[in-house]
């Protein structure tokens, strides 16, 4: 019975941990920041801070069921809901910081395709150009 409750508890502990961004994620996003590129949609330190109330870091970053779970185990959920509002944070601002730059990006290369089409720059210039593009909204410093 009490490895029963162990393995649960572990279990509950492991899943209600939301998945931060992987290192090469993190260092993608550090060089859109400092390409003034990164969209915060969620501040990580207040999903720390509401982490400490019942289930709050996990509802901040949308983590609902996780939330419910929260709220059932707090005070014991204090231990993993603060890191699992900021790693949500950190998620939730990754994915909106690339969806960000994806559409600054093809706005960029639409624009490019059209003064193509309308001749103002040669197939050379244009390859010349979309390379820069790409390169800019690349994550890559």
């Amino acid at each position: 019975m009490k490895k029963a409750i162990i393995g649960l508890m572990s279990l509950i502990f492991l899943s209600a941990c939301a998945s931060a961004p992987n290192s090469m994620q993190k260092r993608e996003l550090e060089v859109y920041k400092q390409q003034g590129l990164m969209v915060e949609e969620k501040n990580p330190t207040i999903g720390v801070m509401l982490g400490f109330l019942p289930g709050g870091g996990s509802f901040y970053v949308r983590e609902y069921g996780l939330g419910v779970i929260d709220l059932l185990f707090w005070p014991l959920s204090i231990l993993w809901d603060p890191i699992s509002g900021a790693n949500g944070a950190d998620s939730i601002n990754y994915i909106a910081t690339k969806m960000h730059v994806n559409q600054l990006k093809q706005k960029e290369l639409d624009k490019l395709q059209e003064r193509l089409h309308l001749s103002e720059i040669d197939v050379e210039q244009y390859s010349i150009e979309k390379d820069r593009i790409e390169q800019k909204y690349s994550g890559n410093l």
